[in-house]
């Protein structure tokens, strides 16, 4: 189980902005995804090594909810969870905070399943244990970033 979760920070580069300086709506896909790769490190679940046992985890939904701008220069704070898990395909909400956790500018879902290299849906209870295991007991919970009260 992961016991504390250290937030996934990323500061804003100019060049995901667009003229007024604003993130560029179609870069927070990218910040979903880096924040899952973030997560799965934190769950001890290698995506290199997952990819070479012929698992992948393709987006099958994606959509974003800006409530207010993040521009060039701001820290971001993504928090992830994982709302369902059906053993083959799970669901994640994102909460996307300023640095100081004062300012909530994004809310997100995503949509995934685990597939084998023909895109064939993949049995993780059956063939990946661990994996099944570490995602059953994080489903529906609400990560405690590491220094934060509860």
């Amino acid at each position: 189980m992961l016991e504390s979760y250290q937030i996934f920070k990323r500061t804003v580069n100019y060049y995901e902005t667009d003229k007024m300086q604003v993130v560029h709506h179609s870069n927070y896909i990218r910040y979903l995804e880096e924040c899952r790769m973030d997560l799965l490190r934190q769950m001890q679940v290698n995506y290199h090594q997952m990819e070479e046992d012929g698992i992948m985890i393709p987006v099958l939904q994606v959509s974003c909810n800006y409530k207010n701008a993040v521009r060039f220069g701001d820290t971001i704070c993504i928090i992830p969870k994982i709302e369902r898990f059906h053993g083959v395909k799970f669901e994640m909400s994102y909460r996307i905070y300023s640095e100081d956790m004062q300012t909530l500018h994004t809310t997100a879902e995503s949509q995934h399943c685990f597939v084998d290299l023909n895109f064939v849906p993949v049995r993780l209870r059956r063939d990946f244990p661990e994996i099944y295991r570490k995602m059953t007991e994080l489903e529906g919970k609400d990560l405690m970033p590491v220094g934060m009260a509860s």
